[in-house]
């Protein structure tokens, strides 16, 4: 390559003959030459790219003697045609006179690369992108007089034959791999849960859990089979020197991406590590925290503000925090947490939390009232508004109640803070609770009998406490009959309805033995006999003697 300067050239006569010949060699070929380039090129506003047998050469830029870019590149093509039916592919290299480069074929002039075609903003230099150009256009020849060989057609043919066969037995053995893991997914699941029974088993397959898993190893073995369709696509365009670009393309692609990936895990292994220390220690306090808390509730430790009823919802509380506050601080340190799409889901998430807290904030603060004033407990008796029945369940947000029935209510704590809650099962288990039941009588039988009877019918009635005895009240003399309400503590609260149930028969039993007609729920006249039944007729049919009633039928 001859690289005379510029002040040479103005003043030796050898620099400006070599000028003039290039300057007629350029023209002789529809192209300016440097010289001619060197005065009269200038920036056009548009650019176009030589492409040479499907390979991208270079982009012009530059109006040289009044001729466009896409004149130029047109120009540059036919002349490497035109080589290329004679045979000629090189050798390629370029001369530099003054400021520009000519690019040459065996000593003929393709184009004029001129100051004006250089890309200076994106780092580009003339001579890189003369040094490129040439490289590049020694491949296009080499691989376009490649291509009309015999030899590298049935080379191309056979590798690619190869390459898509392998490709095709992969991908048939990833197909063979995804229904053995699957089928192994499912008997595996099964087997875990055959030893819990047929219940459990059906649980699973409602739970969709199983279908779960397999659409997990679907999409993974369909990720492989795409990857490996796309490397054996890449390897069959390589073997022929037409597409070979194109493989050279999706071949860059794919290790540009790779190696992006594994930068990305390189820089982001510091902030993983930190991640994962937060999540040690956090998980630890955890830990600590749930033994702390477990004490308490056991009794093992006894805390001046911290009541075992209320240690497992504080331990909750307080295990959530820690783990709020363990995010908080790993946050900065998670790979993207800083790029715009992070930020806009979290903002997001942030409006959503915003939209619907008004509703949750109530319920969670009426779920802290409801724990730290200790006003239920799980396994307690309760009746709450029209519920009635067993508590189960104090959640943050709704309480669960299991009424007699066999029938699980859910009530939000909200609702629990508004309504009117009584335990029955707070005092029960030590002083007793009185529940009442009612009878009217007429003022013509005396009071101390009715007294007598229903102290007996308590006496015959199991399920009631001994301590504290029952006793009855006149709780109201009415303009017919007198209200008489006994009294009873029960054994159990949540059998409440079989044992009044027993209580309310041996009361029939005994009024009807001892011939004392019941007057509710409202007495108006004196009948002209006694409304009662005879103890011959207690049994009546369909009645058998024996049959279970009232707390017997719970038992039973």
């Amino acid at each position: 390559m001859t690289r005379p300067r510029s002040r040479d050239a103005a003043s030796c006569p050898s620099a400006t003959s070599a000028a003039a010949v290039a300057l007629a060699l350029a023209l002789l070929i529809g192209a300016p030459s440097a010289a001619a380039a060197q005065a009269r090129a200038e920036p056009s506003g548009e650019s176009s790219t030589l492409v040479f047998f499907n390979r991208t050469i270079v982009t012009l830029r530059a109006t040289v003697v009044g001729r466009r870019p896409a004149d130029r590149t047109g120009t540059a093509q036919q002349t490497l045609q035109t080589l290329l039916e004679r045979g000629i592919t090189g050798p390629v290299d370029v001369v530099r006179i003054e400021s520009a480069v000519l690019v040459r074929v065996a000593s003929r002039g393709v184009l004029a690369i001129t100051p004006p075609d250089v890309d200076e903003l994106s780092g580009e230099t003339l001579d890189d992108v003369a040094a490129q150009t040439a490289e590049r256009l020694r491949t296009a020849l080499a691989e376009a007089a490649a291509a009309e060989t015999l030899r590298a057609i049935l080379l191309g043919l056979v590798s690619a034959l190869l390459g898509l066969s392998l490709g095709a037995l992969a991908v048939w053995g990833l197909v063979l791999s995804r229904r053995a893991v699957i089928d192994r997914i499912a008997a595996g699941s099964e087997r875990v849960v055959g030893g819990a029974g047929t219940g459990a088993a059906d649980v699973l397959r409602a739970s969709r859990f199983i279908d779960l898993e397999q659409k997990i190893a679907t999409g993974l073995f369909a990720g492989a089979g795409l990857l490996v369709i796309y490397v054996s696509m890449t390897f069959t365009l390589r073997q022929f020197p037409y597409t070979r670009p194109w493989g050279d393309s999706m071949r860059a692609a794919m290790l540009a991406s790779a190696e992006d990936l594994a930068l990305k895990a390189a820089h982001a292994l510091p902030g993983l590590f930190t991640v994962a220390l937060i999540f040690l220690v956090t998980r630890f306090l955890a830990r600590l925290v749930r033994f702390w808390f477990n004490a308490i509730e056991t009794g093992r430790i006894k805390a001046r503000l911290i009541h075992p009823e209320t240690a497992q919802p504080t331990r909750r509380l307080a295990t959530t925090l820690l783990w709020i506050f363990g995010t908080v601080m790993a946050y900065p340190y998670l790979p993207g947490s800083q790029t715009e799409a992070f930020k806009g889901v979290s903002v997001f998430v942030g409006v959503l939390v915003t939209l619907g807290s008004s509703g949750l904030v109530n319920q969670i603060m009426s779920g802290f009232v409801i724990t730290y004033s200790r006003a239920l407990r799980v396994g307690n008796f309760v009746r709450i508004g029209d519920v009635e029945g067993t508590v189960t369940h104090l959640g943050v947000l709704s309480t669960k109640v299991r009424t007699i029935r066999e029938e699980e209510v859910t009530v939000p704590n909200a609702v629990v803070i508004a309504q009117t809650t009584t335990d029955y099962s707070r005092t029960g288990d030590s002083t007793g609770v009185f529940t009442p039941t009612s009878v009217t009588i007429g003022y013509d039988t005396p009071w101390r009998q009715i007294h007598s009877l229903l102290l007996l019918a308590a006496g015959k009635t199991s399920g009631l406490r001994d301590a504290p005895k029952p006793f009855v009240m006149q709780e109201a003399l009415q303009d017919f009959y007198v209200k008489y309400t006994l009294w009873v503590a029960l054994e159990r609260q949540d059998s409440r309805p079989y044992t009044m149930s027993a209580l309310h028969a041996n009361i029939q039993d005994l009024f009807n033995e001892y011939g004392v007609q019941i007057m509710s729920p409202n007495y108006m006249l004196d009948p002209a006999a006694p409304k009662i039944v005879a103890k011959k007729d207690w049994f009546a049919a369909p009645a058998a003697a024996g049959a279970p009633l009232g707390a017997d039928i719970e038992r039973t």
